[in-house]
């Protein structure tokens, strides 16, 4: 009877753990392989280069920088603090230099509770009010009858309560609300399809509201936009394992690792996706260092919503430069890109010669060096992306999509697609 006993209790154990978010364990190596690309981004600490989420996504990884982490979190405090309060010795220069957006400082907050450090202080409680002045903003923008939008995006939206959130800040009802009405209602986060890098940061923004009571009269609310939330992720994923796609899937894995509700398609559900994304670090398909950010944690079981309580004593593995390859001098490959933009008139269509492994976006330079071609970029949380293309700027509700013929979306940015030999590739002006 007590081997029966042992079987039962081995059978319910495995049963638990088949209802709870969990993912395959993954290859040390393959761990410190993704997070070696985060160095060389650590190295340059201008403003315009310094990323706050790098500093998070390792703070809950299992790597760990050493000195390097701790310079790159002064340097983030000392720009951050002088671009955003300004200071009597700053030059006049300075209020040229292009401020952190909203979002960055929301990342920030989230990079100081990383380190077990709450905002406080005249500086922390006058960045706290720029954050909470920035979602009153957005929530006039939204109106009343909630038929506007945020001037940024409702990603954006949910970032900065989940950053106030870590901090112990409350937000007014009403500011929480209107992400509540977004969620309730989701076509108000949606292009065209269901965003569910949008949604997944909606809900770590929820769950942290509700594991620390501080919006008690909207706990009832809350609780049911968690559980839809994870509903619509869950349907969001795609055959191949992805929720959405491959670059959501991580934040969408945060936020399904934080749910307390047993049901087997959730165990089924995470499973599929962790196989899924070790596929793809295989692949070596992740680049751009917000999605690396992001996924470092769940490699380690973690999400933004430990920042509530964050253990800044386990135990980190040191994170080791990746040895340099000695290869022989030869001339590099050329591969030839199509560029084609049917949004302005003259239509513009041109082959455009770079070497292989060059980026979109160094197949715009070298198309504007020639000649004949301009464009325009803005700085954002993931990266540079198009605000003009041929003098064409965008305009409320616009983005230029970058399409490869006939008609496939990418899903990576400028700076991290990389253009293979022969492709098309269109700037496509689209409202949404």
């Amino acid at each position: 009877m007590g081997h029966l006993g042992t079987l039962l209790f081995l059978l319910g154990a495995l049963g638990a753990l088949a209802d709870i978010c969990n993912i395959p364990e993954v290859d040390s190596t393959l761990v410190q392989k993704l997070g070696q690309h985060l160095l060389p981004w650590m190295d340059q600490l201008s403003l315009e280069h310094l990323n706050p989420s790098i500093y998070v996504g390792l703070r809950l990884s299992s790597l760990e920088a050493g000195a390097k982490e701790a310079l790159y979190l002064h340097s983030l405090k000392l720009n951050y603090q002088q671009s955003l309060l300004g200071s009597a010795s700053s030059d006049d220069n300075s209020d040229f230099q292009v401020k952190p957006s909203m979002g960055q400082l929301a990342l920030y907050l989230l990079a100081l509770r990383a380190n077990c450090e709450f905002v406080g202080g005249r500086k922390g409680d006058r960045l706290v009010s720029q954050l909470k002045r920035f979602l009153e903003d957005e929530k006039w923008a939204i109106g009343d009858n909630h038929k506007g939008h945020p001037h940024t995006s409702y990603y954006q939206y949910g970032l900065s309560i989940l950053a106030l959130c870590v901090h112990q800040k409350r937000v007014h009802d009403s500011v929480v609300g209107k992400l509540l009405y977004a969620v309730e209602h989701d076509y108000h986060l949606h292009q065209g399809h269901l965003s569910v890098d949008t949604m997944a940061m909606a809900g770590l923004a929820f769950t942290c509201l509700k594991r620390s009571n501080l919006n008690p009269d909207q706990r009832n609310r809350i609780t049911l936009a968690i559980g839809t939330v994870q509903e619509k992720i869950l349907k969001a994923q795609n055959p191949e394992g992805h929720f959405g796609n491959i670059y959501s899937t991580p934040l969408a894995l945060q936020l399904l690792m934080t749910s307390h509700v047993h049901r087997m398609e959730l165990g089924t559900a995470c499973l599929k996706a962790g196989t899924a994304l070790l596929a793809s670090l295989r692949d070596e398909a992740f680049q751009n260092v917000l999605m690396i950010s992001q996924l470092l944690p769940v490699l380690n079981h973690r999400s933004y919503v430990d920042l509530i309580s964050p253990d800044c004593l386990a135990p980190r593995v040191m994170l080791e430069p990746a040895m340099e390859t000695t290869s022989q001098s030869q001339v590099p490959e050329v591969i030839h890109v199509m560029l084609k933009v049917p949004s302005v008139w003259p239509l513009y269509i041109h082959s455009i010669s770079v070497p292989a492994g060059s980026s979109l976006e160094d197949v715009l330079k070298k198309a504007q060096e020639l000649g004949g071609f301009m464009y325009g970029t803005q700085a954002s949380l993931s990266g540079p992306y198009l605000t003009s293309v041929m003098g064409k700027e965008v305009g409320e509700r616009e983005f230029w999509q970058l399409i490869r013929a006939p008609d496939t979306p990418l899903q990576q940015g400028i700076a991290d697609y990389r253009p293979k030999d022969g492709e098309t590739i269109e700037l496509r002006l689209v409202i949404w």
